[in-house]
């Protein structure tokens, strides 16, 4: 049986990461598509799972940029909004670990210009997961539209959310304010270990899902970079290690994680409604799935998650 759709919405950034040249006076940039959303409906229709993509795109130069992305990945982009606004672009610099630091120029940019009509004629009657997070749900006009179409869509569908925090755009404050009310509606949040620092400093982990847990979350999955996961699920937790790799950087590494989460659970029909059926034990499979997902997004320069294909020949290379 193949996997049921998974519905994903928020951003698309045109991730500009700088080049070395030999000019004193000059900076080159190469432009890859990205955006935590857009990265996590491409991982997913790459493994197999049918991704639509809500989204509204600029037809400028990297609105067309994210289109041929998206589209050659397998999105589905039948929903997409033709925007008329410019797209969002955000300067990544590298350091000697591969993590980046980004600045964002995302001033009245298109993806945070949703309105309700944009919204009301989604059919979500054959999604099993709505997916969501990062600046979508904290920047104004559009995120309480967001909030509110996941609100309406959470009695079928499972909601998954993940913050993303950036608060060099949005202060964390935003992001702790709204939590708990995500958390109302949210099946899975999943974040990494550095929004987990910003959004409850000075909190270890455990205490932090159970705080999550408390708020409405069912599973809660925190990211350790070669740390691996911890995941807790209505309190009972596993430990789940990274796969060692050469990593090249960790752009898109949290998405592809994500998306490897949710396409597990979502071949073995684990998904839609209150997780209700869900065991630690498919929570740990699920997540070291993810983990070999994530590495493979790390062997590779910006966020170009694994195809299926790739996966399988990983598993191969690595049993030989």
């Amino acid at each position: 049986m193949p996997p049921p759709r998974i519905t994903v919405l928020g951003e698309c950034v045109a991730d500009a990461f700088t080049e070395p040249t030999s000019a004193l006076n000059e900076l080159a940039l190469r432009v890859l598509p990205g955006g935590g959303p857009a990265n996590t409906a491409v991982a997913l229709a790459r493994l197999g799972t049918p991704a639509r993509f809500l989204a509204r795109l600029s037809g400028d130069v990297f609105g067309r940029l994210f289109r041929a992305h998206l589209a050659a990945s397998g999105v589905d982009l039948s929903h997409v909004v033709e925007a008329a606004e410019p797209s969002t672009l955000a300067v990544a610099e590298l350091d000697t670990q591969g993590q980046a630091t980004f600045s964002f120029h995302a001033q009245a940019t298109a993806d945070w210009q949703w309105t309700s009509g944009e919204l009301a004629g989604v059919d979500l009657a054959d999604t099993a997961c709505v997916h969501t997070g990062s600046l979508a749900l904290v920047k104004e006009p559009g995120a309480v539209v967001v909030e509110d179409f996941l609100a309406a869509a959470a009695p079928r569908s499972t909601i998954s959310i993940d913050p993303n925090v950036r608060p060099l755009l949005v202060h964390p404050e935003v992001y702790r304010a709204r939590l708990a009310h995500w958390c109302g509606f949210a099946d899975v949040l999943r974040l990494s270990e550095d929004d987990l620092d910003l959004l409850l400093p000075g909190t270890m982990p455990e205490q932090a899902c159970d705080t999550w847990h408390a708020a409405g979350a069912r599973l809660v999955v925190i990211t350790r970079g070669a740390d691996g996961a911890l995941a807790s699920l209505d309190g009972k937790r596993v430990q789940v290690p990274a796969v060692a790799t050469q990593v090249v950087d960790t752009v898109g590494a949290g998405d592809a994680f994500t998306a490897g989460l949710l396409h597990h659970l979502g071949t073995r029909g684990l998904l839609g409604g209150r997780l209700t059926e869900l065991r630690l034990g498919d929570v740990e499979a699920a997540c070291r799935f993810a983990t070999q997902v994530a590495a493979l997004t790390c062997s590779v320069s910006g966020p170009n998650p694994p195809w299926e294909g790739q996966l399988a020949q990983s598993a191969t290379a690595a049993d030989a």
